[in-house]
């Protein structure tokens, strides 16, 4: 049943393929001679075209690069600023800290002298 149907649609490639061929002999709005020189012409204007896409391409990707850059370095910026705020933060707290502790020793130091 599978080699039935797979030469089915190889001989339906094959046919259609060929109707394809025959309608645009038939239907083709230019002589061959003319269809080839316009082919030549496509096909001699491509590496002027493959240059300036090459071109294009390299341009986009030099300003993506440096616009990437700029983020990069103003992201920099931020990062090292929010860390130097991290550690005043954390320094502060620490000070903080140590004057509440010790100034929680004072205050039991008195009161341990009277009960001893």
């Amino acid at each position: 049943m599978s080699n039935n149907r797979s030469g089915s649609f190889l001989g339906g490639l094959l046919l259609g393929a060929a109707a394809g061929t025959i309608a645009g002999i038939l239907m083709a709005p230019r002589t061959g001679r003319e269809t080839r020189q316009i082919l030549k012409k496509s096909a001699d204007a491509l590496p002027e075209l493959a240059e300036d896409l090459s071109t294009t391409v390299q341009l986009q990707a030099d300003r993506l690069s440096e616009s990437a850059l700029r983020n990069w370095d103003s992201t920099l910026v931020r990062l090292k600023d929010a860390i130097a705020a991290g550690m005043e933060a954390t320094q502060r707290q620490h000070q903080a800290l140590e004057e509440s502790d010790s100034l929680a020793a004072q205050s039991q130091s008195p009161a341990r002298d009277t009960l001893l």
